[in-house]
């Protein structure tokens, strides 16, 4: 999934970042609210970690209420010092979805995330992807072809994941770099072609009909077509 966190705080920024990263998780990260606001409403995301007070003109409620007043329905979820039971009210009266106090334990973090995903998908998104006789299950992280399961380590996941939301299209290396590996740089490494091709025997093996392809100078297609 892909989650935005706008937080201020360098130390707690890092923290999250590494652990949604190792939880399977890409991110964004925004350190002021002018910046978190600009990216939360012109990017598509899973959830949205939000610190209250933040720099740059405009706090967190501030920019929820906006995100909420323009329709935005992004899952949201507050992370503050602020602990009082006023300060918690406000916080979700004005659009946040969840609301947790700093200091804060990652794991209930990240199960406070996990039940807004699990909300907003059966509630607004798709939880199945299929193309042809693949199909993936986004709730169990279930993938099968042809009926038979397919096993996949988490990254092999979320690289399927991306290329089924944007089957029958060219993904370059550079959208791979930026929403699957979380890189805005290239590393000139060749960690995506190992993973593509270790992702194509899985779900190609034994198959007459080759779904993952390659685009010879442009990039991959997953794609039923010849």
């Amino acid at each position: 999934m892909k989650l935005l966190i706008i937080e201020d705080n360098e130390r707690v920024a890092l923290f999250l970042k590494k652990g949604l990263s190792e939880a399977g998780h890409t991110t964004d990260h925004a350190d002021n609210g002018r910046d978190g606001m600009f990216l939360a409403a012109s990017e598509p995301y899973d959830a949205i970690i939000m610190d209250r007070m933040l720099p740059g003109g405009i706090d967190g409620l501030a920019i929820i209420e906006t995100l909420r007043r323009t329709g935005n329905k992004t899952p949201i979820l507050i992370l503050s010092a602020l602990s009082g039971v006023d300060d918690r009210i406000r916080g979700l009266k004005s659009g946040g979805d969840d609301y947790l106090v700093k200091p804060f334990a990652f794991g209930e973090l990240l199960a406070r995330l996990d039940a807004l995903l699990r909300r907003s998908q059966e509630t607004h998104a798709e939880t199945m992807l299929s193309l042809d006789d693949l199909a993936m299950d986004l709730l169990s992280h279930k993938v099968t072809r042809g009926g038979k399961v397919v096993t996949l380590q988490p990254r092999e996941f979320k690289l399927l994941e991306y290329l089924m939301r944007h089957a029958n299209q060219v993904v370059t290396r550079t959208m791979l770099l930026e929403n699957v590996w979380d890189y805005h740089f290239d590393p000139q490494t060749n960690v995506i072609d190992v993973h593509v091709s270790k992702l194509r025997q899985k779900i190609d093996a034994g198959n007459s009909r080759p779904l993952l392809k390659t685009i010879r100078n442009a990039g991959y297609m997953l794609t039923a077509d010849a």
